[in-house]
């Protein structure tokens, strides 16, 4: 008699959470619990003996290189967050650039053709694909309602089979923040970032990747690119920061550039909760540096798929008061 596999499914008991069916956005990528891990992976695998990362940029990106003990070295960007290379990059150093607020897909490509050990941070730039042949890594919490996960592309596997994560227990601020909105559940999300610190590199958890399974991304993009245009319409003429804005581009945020370092403060009081690019570069930088000056007065818009045109007129609303 043939074995029935089904058989071992179970059948009954109670309803299971239910997400609609779909596909992952990059089904074909490296499937991580966490960005920073993504990055041990390729200094793990490339064997790096150093590495260069701006100073603009998140501090969770020197957990792995200190816990490999690779040197690293800091370099800066100028006025268009282009890197600042006045040095020259050593042959087995890796050379680490931040796809920064996912509108710098131009330089990515520019740089591609002319740095040969090219990592790219697509942190920030979930919807910018990687370029072949450039190891590339995303994190997926910074555009989805997901506590982990991260995409990574690059040409050679470790060998080692990697463990599974697990999420269930990073959950509660997602649920918190449906029945009680964002502040309710802030706390546990502040519990769930100093849970993701100094992790071991595993493969993505089967609750993130099913929720990651879920998502319309076409409208999620549509959404942020339709919200940041409009932002950019009405705030290009006030904001410091120049840029030119990338067709078929569905940003993070919409970075507003002021020389009002209280703005963020004002805005958080009337509830429009912006974060700081990155609290660390206050401790690595100098006060005239420019890192410095854009951790202090740069501020992140929200512009994701939560968000309608009547959000955004709202912030403008709001906005006006102080600019």
């Amino acid at each position: 008699m043939q074995k029935n596999n089904a058989a071992l499914k179970p059948i009954g008991g109670y309803l299971e959470l239910e997400l609609p069916t779909g596909n992952e956005y990059y089904p074909n990528l490296i499937q991580l619990n966490t960005g920073r891990n993504a990055l041990e992976y390729i200094l793990k695998q490339k064997r790096y003996s150093k590495i260069y990362i701006p100073y603009f940029t998140c501090d969770a990106l020197l957990e792995p290189i200190k816990k490999l003990e690779i040197k690293h070295q800091f370099y800066s960007i100028d006025e268009k967050f282009d890197p600042i290379i006045n040095f020259e990059i050593e042959q087995y150093a890796g050379f680490l650039y931040t796809n920064y607020f996912g509108i710098k897909q131009e330089k990515v490509i520019e740089l591609s053709n002319q740095i040969k050990n090219l990592i790219i941070d697509n942190s920030q730039a979930f919807f910018s694909e990687p370029l072949p042949g450039v190891d590339t890594f995303y994190s997926c919490r910074k555009f989805f309602g997901v506590s982990d996960g991260a995409y990574l592309q690059i040409k050679k596997k470790l060998p080692k089979k990697l463990p599974v994560d697990i999420s269930v227990n990073r959950f509660s601020h997602l649920i918190k923040s449906i029945e009680f909105g964002v502040e309710g559940g802030y706390q546990d999300y502040q519990t769930n970032n100093k849970d993701l610190e100094n992790n071991e590199i595993r493969s993505m958890s089967k609750l993130t990747q099913r929720i990651l399974s879920s998502i319309n991304y076409d409208e999620c993009a549509g959404k942020r690119e339709r919200n940041f245009n409009f932002l950019h319409k009405h705030l290009a003429e006030f904001n410091l920061l120049k840029f030119n804005v990338p067709k078929n581009c569905a940003p993070m945020v919409y970075p507003f550039l002021s020389n009002d370092s209280h703005l963020k403060v004002h805005l958080i009081q009337k509830k429009i909760f912006v974060a700081t690019y990155w609290p660390n570069v206050f401790k690595w930088t100098k006060k005239g540096m420019y890192e410095n000056y854009l951790a202090r007065c740069l501020v992140p818009f929200p512009i994701d798929q939560r968000y309608s045109l009547q959000d955004m007129f709202h912030m403008l609303n709001i906005l006006r008061h102080f600019v």
